[in-house]
């Protein structure tokens, strides 16, 4: 096999690139092919399951909750895709082309509430926002109003989850959509001054057309997320697929129909794939034909239009970010007597999984871009997109796909074992922390390898020449060379993967050991359960490290104007 794919990697590789040693580099490409086909395992068996019988547990489905799964998928995918479109494209033109109050602070604050995951910000405003919740009962205590005078509308239904995901989810298309308004081209927008063109007309005839790619890329992720989300739909009793998955398999105790329910949301997400994929290159096309950089004049708001924009910013800012902030802070001070050993052995639980996780997925992007750097062709750049897969895909969906074929290793070997040797082997794979870590590092291996990969393009070829004229191998460069040039975009990698494993509920909920909790999980349990407060600790610890990311993603999109501009 490797043979094959070190003559497929020879064979596809262009011309130009071939500034090493043959020999040597197509065994470095090999790596690629490998890490391919362990990440493709979780993937192909859940699509292998199509050609499984479930017998008459599918029909059992097919006639009473499938309709439900498919019917809320799509109301949340319309309503969640209008809402994010909408607040992130408008927030990313008034912050990056209008001048008003507090227009700085808003570069990064509007990125906070991506800090805070979606299932947190649901149990925090079902208690606050719940018929018993904090603001009715104040409101009916002040009013002396009686609990059917004063009603708001039921949070935990399918709008209130599309609320909660707007909030959540926003900032990809935020982020994305200021960017493209960023790489945007300065002289339009002079040109559609001067031919009299109010800010509201350069910004439909003008800016959103060109932006139209990176919007549809941003929304692309937020849907992805959507459909990946259990603990809010779980939570607000909106049956989706992600639910569906885990109460198929262990309710029903039906893997094959669970692994089938699993397959139909993985074409969801391939869809949303390719949708994505095509988005990124449009992007590609339009910044290397329309970028030609100064300095930004943007339009100066006055009077009401100020002080709008600024309102519009800062309302999706504080009930994405301060509010639920404040309310946790709240419930944390009151229940500080929840802070004991089981608490603290949540934290090192989550903490050492999501450590081990970083390094390797680190490692694995690492081998991944230098393979791709040392033998640049169409396979080996193929391979490495498809290894990068696994953050499209839901991790309900990678959690069944690895279960599935460990499971069966598990039960191979403890047959083979139990006939030949009288010895039960039991679970070796399925069920522990290996099968734990090999589902992270699939999920989130296409967030190391990004930044890595992007970081490692940076270094000049004639580094990697002037190595190999000293007599250093390949390995020494990456070793010696690499590596420390690398150390800031390693880190940055590491830190992304590590927050990422801590937020990370779906896969962590299906696939964990047996009595091995994660903060995730803690604060998941405790909040069904109607003991939000005690699960404060938790949930604060979560979103005091979701704000690492938060300040990195934000640095590096406002830098990269102001690189160009110099």
């Amino acid at each position: 096999m490797f043979k094959a794919l070190r003559f497929l990697a020879g064979t596809f590789t262009s011309s130009d690139s071939n500034r090493y040693p043959t020999t040597l580099s197509k065994k470095w490409a090999s790596i690629s092919g490998i890490i391919a086909i362990l990440v493709s395992i979780p993937i192909l068996s859940v699509l292998s399951s199509f050609f499984i019988s479930s017998g008459e547990i599918w029909r059992h489905l097919a006639s009473t909750v499938l309709g439900d799964y498919i019917t809320n998928s799509l109301l949340l995918i319309v309503g969640v895709s209008s809402g994010v479109v909408i607040l992130g494209v408008a927030l990313a033109w008034i912050i990056t082309m209008c001048n008003f109050p507090g227009q700085k602070y808003f570069e990064w604050a509007a990125v906070l509430p991506f800090s805070i995951p979606a299932y947190l910000l649901a149990y925090i405003y079902t208690d606050f926002f719940g018929i018993t919740g904090t603001l009715q009962t104040a409101v009916r205590s002040t009013f002396d109003l009686g609990i059917s005078e004063f009603v708001l509308p039921e949070i935990r239904s399918i709008w209130g989850a599309i609320f909660i995901m707007i909030l959540a989810f926003y900032p990809y298309v935020y982020m994305l959509a200021r960017s493209a308004f960023l790489n945007q081209s300065v002289s339009l927008f002079e040109a559609s001054r001067i031919m009299g063109y109010t800010t509201t007309q350069s910004f439909f005839k003008i800016a959103l057309p060109l932006a139209r790619p990176g919007i549809a890329a941003g929304l692309a992720l937020a849907l992805m997320e959507t459909l990946n989300d259990f603990g809010t739909v779980q939570y607000f009793g909106v049956q989706t697929f992600t639910t569906g998955i885990y109460r198929t398999w262990f309710g029903l105790g039906e893997r094959p129909a669970a692994a089938q329910l699993a397959g139909f949301l993985l074409l969801f997400i391939i869809v949303l794939i390719l949708l994505e994929r095509w988005s990124r290159s449009r992007i590609k096309d339009q910044t290397s034909a329309t970028n030609r950089f100064k300095r930004i004049q943007k339009f100066n708001l006055t009077g009401l239009k100020k002080w709008g924009a600024f309102f519009l910013c800062a309302l999706p800012v504080f009930f994405g970010f301060i509010l639920p902030v404040l309310l946790l802070l709240s419930m944390f001070f009151n229940n500080l007597d929840s802070v004991n050993t089981r608490f603290l052995l949540y934290s090192l639980n989550t903490l050492s999984v999501a450590a081990i996780a970083g390094l390797i997925t680190v490692a694995v992007a690492l081998l991944m871009a230098y393979s791709s750097r040392l033998n640049p062709s169409k396979l080996v750049k193929g391979l490495n997109q498809f290894g990068a897969l696994g953050y499209a895909i839901p991790g309900s969906v990678i959690a069944v796909g690895v279960l599935i074929p460990f499971g069966w290793l598990d039960n191979t070997i403890d047959s083979f074992a139990r006939s030949n040797f009288q010895v039960s082997t039991g679970l070796l794979l399925s069920g522990t922390l290996f099968a734990m870590i090999f589902a992270y590092v699939v999920r989130f291996l296409s967030v190391s390898y990004n930044g890595i990969n992007s970081s490692l393009q940076k270094i000049s070829p004639s580094v990697d020449e002037a190595s190999r004229g000293m007599g250093y191998s390949f390995s020494e460069i990456l070793r010696k060379i690499h590596i420390p040039m690398l150390s800031g975009g390693l880190l940055s990698a590491f830190l992304l993967v590590f927050v990422d494993v801590m937020k990370e509920l779906p896969a962590t909920i299906i696939i964990r050991p047996f009595n091995f909790d994660t903060l995730a999980v803690q604060v998941y349990r405790l909040a069904s359960d109607e003991r939000l407060g005690e699960s404060a600790g938790a949930a604060l610890a979560i979103v005091l490290v979701g704000i690492i990311p938060v300040i990195l993603l934000s640095k590096t999109i406002t830098r990269s104007r102001k690189t160009e501009e110099h």
